[in-house]
């Protein structure tokens, strides 16, 4: 039971280091798109996804796929559309493949390697300005300066509402009081 237990626990590393390797969690988490505890919200996905391999038999990497991308949408907002959804599924696939065969050294060779891997961040810049945006940003800020000239307040009163009145079909006008 212990070693059970034990290869278990290191399919769950598996998991853990294919997940927290994935640009497009990486890139969630570090911009808040999962909320305050998007960190605890990719270690949760870690469990939930490793949980999904050991309930179900013989998953088909599009099941995989369609499970994490609902969970993507739903915990992170966001739609993984960038081609890396087949990859991670199929290398999450390989894993519990070599779990179920009992390869628990190459298993944790592979998981090695991904946990080295793991320390190089997806990182989000904004792309440089071109001319273009210069010259825009400049015509913004002509339009800032124009916009906050004096302004000019009016002192007479507004002029009053008319009555209301009953139409002829027996409805009664109302109008907002300024």
């Amino acid at each position: 039971m212990a070693a059970s237990a034990a290869s278990r626990e290191l399919f769950t590393e598996g998991v853990k280091a294919v997940l927290h390797s994935w640009p497009v969690l990486q890139i969630a988490v570090d911009n808040g798109f999962g909320g305050v505890y998007g960190q605890q919200k990719a270690d949760w996905l870690v469990d939930v996804v490793q949980q999904y391999f050991h309930d179900n038999a013989d998953l088909q990497q599009c099941e995989v796929e369609d499970f994490i991308s609902e969970l993507m949408d739903q915990e992170f907002d966001t739609v993984v559309d960038d081609g890396s959804l087949p990859q991670v599924s199929m290398r999450l696939m390989q894993m519990f493949g070599q779990w179920q065969q009992g390869a628990l050294q190459q298993l944790s060779h592979t998981v090695q390697s991904l946990t080295q891997k793991k320390t190089q961040r997806a990182k989000v810049t904004a792309p440089p300005p071109t001319q273009s945006d210069q010259e825009s940003d400049d015509e913004t800020q002509v339009m800032e300066c124009e916009a906050s000239g004096p302004s000019v307040s009016r002192t007479d009163p507004p002029p009053p509402a008319p009555p209301s009145q009953d139409e002829e079909d027996g409805w009664t006008v109302v109008r907002k009081k300024k």
